[in-house]
């Protein structure tokens, strides 16, 4: 990087720490109470939530991630987006309607509701331990990788930087320093990585966009197979169907609708229309994301061939954009880190502080919850940075580890939400036996996987255990009924009619994406 560059980044850099402090700052002499700081006074526009959404998923994970599977494996990773942008428009239409009528603030919020504490108790430890443990550590490992090769800084020196930048940039204003410059953080991403797909391809088509694009598509047809044939090396990883009517299904709809760090966007909407407004926004960016994270991977086969990893293409391409064009793009990719951090560390000092430590020291004032939440961050932190490079150090590819991981867990969530919104007779028993025996059961089939004994791709490993998990959870209901009612969600007044404008988008991404199928299968 050279000097322009560096400037750019620090203008981003002071731009967007200052406007997070003025749009959250407090006003009339009005002090930041839990629901100001976790929720963003539930008042969030639809833009916001919108934009937010897709920087709290968007980060080094898959701009790094998902480039060096588009490098691996080809355009068929690009189910993890498009099919979100399906799910997405499910979640808004069936669950948040749901969550907003009980005045849901939290995931085990909801689980303690309709099951009790001991399945609240669970889950939020569960949830720590995966937001700290995998999704912290995986942004801040990915994105020093980027920034180490970019700009040539020491990897655990960018670590830390990345760390402490996003700490300090949410720290004091909570969700609302986040949301409400996510439109800014997304605009960047999109424009910095339009640019490396334009000057990708121009000089890949000797500066014709559409020729270079061909080029990739002639010499590479097998990188743009959507679906996966099984004599695919790759099969393994994106197993066919499954990606339309199996296991992504199940690890869609968990990372949607039931996780904490992305539906805590739309519960701080002002109300249901606004919140599905911002989901339609959500899903029409995700249907553009494989265009900025996947295909620069997929070009990085001609322009930097042989890497010795496949996470490295998305950094190694941008070694090749001029003075200036690559400060910007470089400021995007930090944009993209720091937003998602930011969205983790918001997220796990929301479920930390309203789930575990106001059950326990039950009457602190609302200034007292917020200070625990600064602290909770500041630790939460602390403890990513520590473990980033032994937990992540030695993957290859790193999108994949985390879906792996991920995918232990997601079958027994999507039981327990399923069955707790839609199903009156799920019982107590019956959501611990999900979430207990659904990652037994994932764990059993991985050690059976690699020991050779039952070979299953993990994405249909996923779909099985759900369906094992879901026909249990049935069973438990049905043989032991709830003895004592803890069940105090309502249905009632909850409406899933959906405005004109929802539907006619809904539409318009259940035909793009017929479309894209399609031609891509």
């Amino acid at each position: 990087m050279r000097t322009i560059d560096f400037v750019i980044l620090a203008i981003y850099a002071v731009a967007i720490f200052g406007l997070a402090q003025w749009v959250s700052r407090d006003k009339g002499g009005h002090r930041k109470d839990s629901t100001d700081y976790f929720l963003a006074g539930k008042a969030l526009p639809w833009w916001a939530i919108g934009a937010s959404l897709i920087a709290a998923n968007i980060s080094a994970e898959q701009i790094i991630g998902m480039s060096g599977s588009g490098y691996a494996l080809g355009l068929a990773i690009a189910s993890y987006e498009w099919m979100a942008a399906l799910t997405l428009l499910i979640v808004g239409k069936f669950f948040l309607p749901i969550f907003l009528k009980n005045n849901i603030s939290t995931m085990p919020q909801f689980l303690e509701q309709r099951y009790g504490p001991s399945v609240r108790n669970v889950m939020a430890l569960f949830w720590l331990v995966l937001y700290v443990f995998v999704n912290l550590t995986s942004i801040l490992w990915l994105g020093s990788i980027a920034i180490h090769t970019v700009a040539g800084i020491d990897q655990m020196t960018a670590l830390v930087i990345i760390g402490v930048f996003a700490l300090a940039y949410q720290l004091w204003g909570g969700l609302k320093a986040v949301a409400l410059t996510d439109i800014v953080q997304v605009a960047l991403l999109i424009t910095g990585g339009l640019i490396i797909v334009f000057l990708s391809l121009t000089k890949i088509g000797h500066g014709d966009l559409l020729a270079g694009f061909n080029q990739l598509t002639t010499q590479f047809p097998d990188k743009f197979d959507m679906i996966l044939s099984r004599d695919n090396p790759h099969y393994k990883d994106l197993p066919g169907l499954s990606v339309l009517f199996g296991g992504l299904w199940v690890m869609n709809v968990s990372y949607w609708g039931f996780n904490q760090y992305i539906i805590q966007r739309a519960l701080g909407a002002k109300d249901i229309a606004e919140a599905q407004k911002g989901i339609a926004l959500a899903a029409y960016l995700k249907l553009l994301m494989p265009v900025i994270v996947v295909l620069p991977g997929i070009a990085a086969l001609v322009l930097v061939p042989g890497l010795a990893k496949p996470d490295q293409a998305y950094p190694e391409m941008m070694k090749l954009l001029p003075p200036g064009v690559l400060g910007l793009v470089f400021a995007a990719l930090v944009a993209a880190i720091v937003a998602s951090l930011a969205a983790k560390i918001n997220s796990i000092a929301t479920i930390f502080t309203l789930d575990v430590y106001a059950k326990v020291r039950k009457g602190s004032s609302e200034r007292h919850l917020v200070t625990v939440g600064r602290i909770t961050a500041v630790v939460a932190v602390i403890v990513g940075i520590l473990m980033a490079k032994p937990l992540l150090g030695k993957a290859e590819q790193a999108f994949q580890f985390i879906q792996d991981f991920t995918g232990f867990f997601t079958p027994g969530i999507v039981v327990i939400f399923i069955l707790g919104l839609f199903w009156k007779r799920a019982t107590t028993a019956s959501a611990l036996v999900a979430a207990i025996g659904g990652a037994a059961l994932s764990g059993a089939f991985f050690v059976a996987d690699k020991a050779g004994v039952f070979v299953i791709p993990f994405m249909n490993r996923v779909g099985l255990v759900f369906l094992l998990t879901l026909a249990a959870a049935i069973i438990v209901s049905l043989v032991a009924p709830q003895k004592k009612d803890v069940n105090v969600v309502t249905l009632e007044g909850v409406s899933y009619k959906t405005t004109t404008g929802f539907n006619i988008a809904g539409l318009g991404v259940i035909l793009i994406l017929i479309a894209l199928y399609a031609t891509w299968w």
